[in-house]
């Protein structure tokens, strides 16, 4: 039990993340955001590791997380090339299974969950992509939750981007390359973060954030793109980047308790959290496939939590 409810914590935290992205993108350039929280993301993990007293693991134990983040930007880039020459309900539920990979690896080392727990990793997988599956609407602000730590876009600028307009065939089918391309990323990122957990949980937390910082940071030199934000953003940028890092920690610590097989999914139904908190305090529309698919992720929670 304590696996799941880590798991869950790391959704909660990267919905809320994705969520508080979302509103953020329209007080700061998206660069802004991504600077912002990787550098309180790498502050907050630093003193974590610190406080605990916990000394450098070896390179050995290390190194997976820190490739994880040549991955993460792998996985970054395709996402957002890919909403940018296709369309939104298209890419983001592909993006979404990025759980797959995990889970797939954990059956292939042995892993063996009940047929319960098998049938709610399918219940919940098949919500994940209907919540996923929706196409940007103006005005709307929670964005496209469908990679974990990273900043969700905003509808409106996929909308200025051409995403919501008509989608040449080659085009989509080039963004369904992309969109697969960043969910494989993503989804070995998070077998990067549990083959470190089992040295130390904590540095899989601080290695994945270090390697993330220093790859944003030589992207940005060579991009060189323009930062933007306005005082009120600052706290939100804040928000975004302790949640982010809280769940890396809590998913790292949950594939120490647990089967990577299921504890990747349980932090993959992060979309359903930034959808629920969308409409409960944005008060935005949530279409009836939506609605149905976080019901079914819901009850695929509890039959994994009971099997």
């Amino acid at each position: 039990m304590l696996a799941i409810a880590l798991a869950l914590g790391a959704s909660l935290c990267w919905g809320s993340g994705d969520f508080l992205g979302g509103l953020t993108t329209r007080r700061a350039s998206l660069w802004a955001v991504i600077v912002g929280s990787q550098a309180v993301g790498l502050v907050g993990a630093t003193l974590v590791v610190v406080l605990a007293g916990r000394g450098w693991p070896g390179l050995h134990a290390v190194w997976p997380v820190m490739l994880g983040g040549l991955a993460s930007v792998v996985a970054i880039s395709c996402f957002y090339k890919a909403l940018a020459i296709g369309s939104m309900s298209i890419v983001a539920p592909i993006s979404a299974t990025n759980a797959l990979i995990p889970f797939l690896v954990g059956l292939a080392v042995g892993e063996r969950p009940s047929a319960a727990q098998l049938a709610g990793v399918a219940l919940a997988a098949a919500g994940v992509l209907l919540v996923a599956s929706e196409r940007a609407r103006a005005g709307d602000t929670i964005g496209v939750a469908a990679l974990p730590n990273e900043p969700a876009v905003e509808p409106t600028a996929i909308t200025a981007a051409g995403a919501a307009a008509h989608v040449p065939r080659r085009n989509q089918r080039r963004a369904i390359v992309l969109a697969l391309t960043a969910a494989v990323a993503m989804g070995l990122v998070l077998v990067g973060y549990d083959a470190t957990a089992r040295h130390d949980p904590l540095w899989a937390m601080l290695g994945g954030r270090i390697s993330s910082v220093v790859v944003f940071a030589m992207v940005f030199l060579v991009l060189r793109p323009r930062l933007e934000m306005s005082r009120s953003a600052l706290p939100f940028i804040v928000a975004v980047g302790l949640l982010d890092t809280g769940a890396n920690g809590l998913f790292a610590l949950a594939t120490t308790q647990g089967y990577l097989s299921l504890v990747a999914v349980l932090a993959s139904v992060y979309p359903v959290v930034t959808v629920l908190l969308a409409y409960g305090l944005l008060r935005e529309r949530i279409a009836p496939h939506q609605m149905v698919g976080a019901v079914g992720t819901l009850a695929g929670i509890a039959l994994i939590a009971a099997g």
